[in-house]
C-alpha cells in the first residue's frame, strides 16, 4: 500500500514542479527545463526531480544552479499546492536517459543506413 501513495506523491509533485518552473520561476539562468521523473523516498522525506534540460552542458550546469537558487521557493509553493504534513526536500538530477536514447536511435539509424 506504501508503493502506491509514494507513486500517487511522485506524480503529483511531477506534475506541480512542472507548473511551476515553467509559469512561476523567473530566473533567466533557467532555460528549457522538463521533469522527466519524480522519485519519493517512502517516508516523503526527499524527492529526486530528474531533469532534461535543453542545450548543452553549459546550458545544463547553469539551469540546474538557478534550480538549486530557487530550491527554496519551489518547496514553499510546492507545500502550498500538494497538501503534505512535510513537504520533501527537493533534490535536482540531470536526467542522461534522453541523450542516450537519441545516441542509441542515431546508431540504429546509422546502421540501417550502411545496410541498403
Amino acid at each position: 500500500m506504501a508503493k502506491n501513495r509514494t507513486g500517487r506523491v511522485s506524480e503529483q509533485i511531477k506534475k506541480e514542479l512542472s507548473l511551476l518552473i515553467q509559469s512561476e520561476l523567473k530566473d533567466p539562468r533557467v532555460g528549457f527545463v522538463t521533469v522527466t521523473g519524480v522519485e519519493v523516498t517512502n517516508d516523503l522525506s526527499q524527492a529526486k526531480v530528474f531533469l532534461s534540460v535543453l542545450g548543452d552542458a553549459e546550458q545544463q550546469e547553469n539551469s540546474l544552479r538557478g534550480l538549486e537558487k530557487a530550491k527554496g521557493f519551489l518547496r514553499s509553493e510546492l507545500g502550498k499546492r500538494v497538501l503534505l504534513r512535510h513537504t520533501p526536500e527537493l533534490i535536482f538530477k540531470i536526467d542522461e536517459s534522453v541523450a542516450y536514447g537519441s545516441r542509441i536511435e542515431k546508431l540504429l539509424g546509422d546502421v540501417k543506413q550502411e545496410e541498403n
